[in-house]
């Protein structure tokens, strides 16, 4: 159908594996990465990939790359994202590496929100945007703007623990 749109002269005769993943990642509206063949390689050494990268996280690595596995074979739920991930621990353990790593890996944006920035209660609306009745109201805040431009991304709020309690509300 999508070669009957184009002009004779640039219409293919065959049909081939990257058409096809293509024309999918566009109807699913994901990456193309995300359909490819490649992604199966990625997602089967993304975890022996990550502890090269990440000393000592082996356990968090785990899990992280299990939940991205299930996802990606389907078992997820699709209006969900693929997981929630708390890493906790000292400084320079690799809790932000861990992210920044998964993201380059599924060659997927990364979303990074320095959360020390919200230690007001009045910067909460930063994030999600004015409530109703307010001046820019109709203008989302960074956190949605982003997710809304990078749906498919790794979203990391980074030292979490010195925003304002109010913004833990917002993420239950």
């Amino acid at each position: 159908a999508r070669s009957r749109l184009m002009p004779v002269s640039k219409r293919k005769k065959t049909v081939n594996v990257a058409d096809i993943e293509s024309v999918v990642a566009r109807i699913a509206r994901i990456p193309e990465k995300s359909v490819s063949a490649t992604d199966r390689d990625t997602l089967k050494n993304l975890g022996e990939r990550l502890k090269m990268l990440v000393f000592g996280q082996d356990k968090a690595i785990e899990a992280l790359t299990e939940a991205i596995k299930m996802s990606r074979a389907g078992l997820g739920h699709e209006r969900k994202p693929v997981g929630s991930f708390l890493f906790a621990g000292p400084t320079g353990v690799g809790k932000t590496e861990v992210t920044v790593q998964l993201a380059k890996a599924l060659g997927i944006e990364l979303l990074r929100f320095d959360m020390s920035e919200y230690m007001e209660r009045h910067t909460v609306s930063r994030l999600i945007g004015a409530p109703p009745g307010y001046v820019g109201f109709d203008q989302g805040g960074l956190l949605t703007d982003a997710v809304i431009k990078h749906p498919h991304a790794v979203v990391l709020l980074d030292e979490i623990e010195k925003a304002h309690p109010d913004v833990f509300n917002l993420l239950l």
